[in-house]
């Protein structure tokens, strides 16, 4: 998770479709968790308080379902190169919140990789 945004890959059980249920309950419980350990909020809109939304979150959220191994391994990669992508750190590896490291001592990312600055 970055400071401003956060992004996963998920494998949902078998004929689970919740997929956006899910979000909603990960976004809850974050921002009451958040909220209660003094974590400060963007200023609301009149319609966010109308909903009773809190501004921790954006209201949306991109979703896209992996269509095969290719597909798989791009966005696994985009996942782990994001922080250095951003600007947090030089290299993935430098990132301490990431299943990097791992996926690493799994053996998973020593080919695939090379090219990155990981």
């Amino acid at each position: 998770m970055l400071d401003e945004h956060c992004h996963a890959i998920w494998t949902l059980p078998e004929g689970d479709t919740r997929y956006s249920a899910r979000w909603g309950f990960i976004k809850k419980e974050f921002t009451k968790a958040w909220l209660a350990s003094e974590g400060h909020e963007q200023s609301r809109t009149q319609s966010r308080l109308n909903q009773r939304r809190r501004g921790v979150w954006q209201r949306r959220f991109w979703e896209h379902a992996i269509r095969d191994e290719n597909d798989y391994a791009r966005h696994f990669d985009y996942v782990h190169y994001n922080p250095v992508k951003h600007g947090y750190v030089e290299r993935a590896r430098d990132w301490p919140y990431s299943t990097y490291h791992r996926y690493v001592k799994q053996g998973v990312l020593r080919c695939r990789l090379g090219w990155w600055r990981f």
